[in-house]
């Protein structure tokens, strides 16, 4: 019971406030150019989601930063594209969470031990609180995995279906 109280005061301790010092503006601007930069080349969408803490309807449940990533994916609409090769690329500050929630399309030719190894080197990054570093890191890996997989015909252009900033909550 204690640990879940403590659980529950961390993630309401931290706030919105506390993402936007971890990425600042003009961190989620370069962040955004870099999404932009990627979908250039191939047909895949990358979006980033980065929030404070779990809202509390989760905290009851004792929800797993993995099924909170989940329902965003959802929410986020990075499952509705029209390749289904979408990638959510979501941190949790209150846990020190990183998930990456690829869609089928993408998800049927990378084997877990790869998405393993990016959110290893995004956390050697956030431990020396370089999260800009390691953010770059981890979106110009899903974009090789995603130029690998689904590269652009010469010529052809990435409709962008969804934004590029990354979503601060």
């Amino acid at each position: 019971m204690m640990q879940r109280l403590r659980r529950m005061f961390r993630h309401r301790w931290l706030d919105e406030s506390d993402t936007r010092r971890a990425i600042p503006p003009a961190v989620a601007q370069r962040v955004a150019e870099r999404v932009a930069a990627s979908e250039r080349r191939h047909s895949g969408e990358i979006r980033v989601y980065i929030e404070a803490g779990l809202p509390l309807s989760y905290l009851w449940r004792d929800a797993t930063p993995r099924e909170r990533a989940i329902a965003m994916f959802g929410k986020l609409r990075v499952w509705d594209t029209e390749h289904n090769n979408g990638v959510l690329v979501y941190l949790l500050l209150a846990e020190h969470a990183i998930e990456i929630v690829a869609d089928r399309g993408l998800a049927r030719h990378v084997p877990q031990a790869q998405w393993e190894q990016v959110v290893q080197d995004m956390r050697s990054a956030f431990r020396a609180g370089r999260y800009e570093e390691g953010l770059a890191q981890a979106v110009d890996a899903v974009s090789a995995l995603l130029e690998r997989h689904f590269a652009l015909a010469p010529g052809a252009a990435n409709p962008n279906e969804l934004p590029d900033p990354p979503l601060l909550g």
